[in-house]
């Protein structure tokens, strides 16, 4: 008997033994980011670089003689640096579609204005342009937001007002509004 308890306490004594071991391996792993300079610009209303069609109607004489402004719109400027946004027209002149031949010439500076009517990135609105009055766009790219923040998020509204007084005939007049971001 007194076997039988040694044997099983040996036994016993072994099992624990085996079990109170424990064993364990590391492996260890460099991981780089490698990141580059980011920025993009989008209206928030398409999510996208081409903004909807913006359409401001003249349908009464004091639309032609005190000016006709549209809705806000919104763009959205995502940069991981500090960056500045630039406004111009696409063209001097607005393009013409209508019955009048030979088509007018309309030009862009004078009759297209801008006001910033909210400003969400940080930076300073640049003169000419202001979030009190309209000033007019030109085909020359002008400063309109300098010294933005970075981020994923920062935001600007304007509004466009259209002065074109009564040298033209009826028909639609377009032009393309483009802005830039640029990392400072």
């Amino acid at each position: 008997m007194k076997k039988i308890v040694i044997i099983a306490a040996s036994i016993f004594a072994f099992a624990s033994a085996a079990n109170a071991q424990s064993a364990s391996a590391t492996a260890t792993q460099s991981v780089s980011l490698s990141l580059t300079n980011a920025i993009a610009i989008t209206f928030t209303g398409s999510g996208t670089s081409t903004g909807g069609a913006v359409t401001i109607p003249f349908a009464t004489v004091a639309d032609y003689t005190s000016g006709v402004a549209s809705s806000a719109q919104q763009l959205k400027v995502q940069s991981n640096k500090n960056f500045t946004v630039t406004v111009n027209a696409n063209s001097a002149n607005f393009t013409y579609t209508g019955s009048t031949t030979p088509a007018p010439t309309m030009p862009v500076s004078g009759v297209l204005a801008l006001e910033v009517t909210a400003n969400g990135t940080g930076g300073t609105i640049a003169s000419p342009f202001s979030a009190s009055s309209y000033s007019t766009l030109t085909s020359t790219a002008q400063n309109l937001i300098t010294n933005a923040t970075y981020g994923g998020n920062q935001t600007f509204s304007v509004q466009y007002n259209a002065t074109p007084g009564f040298a033209y005939p009826a028909g639609t007049y377009a032009t393309s509004v483009v802005y830039t971001a640029t990392q400072l």
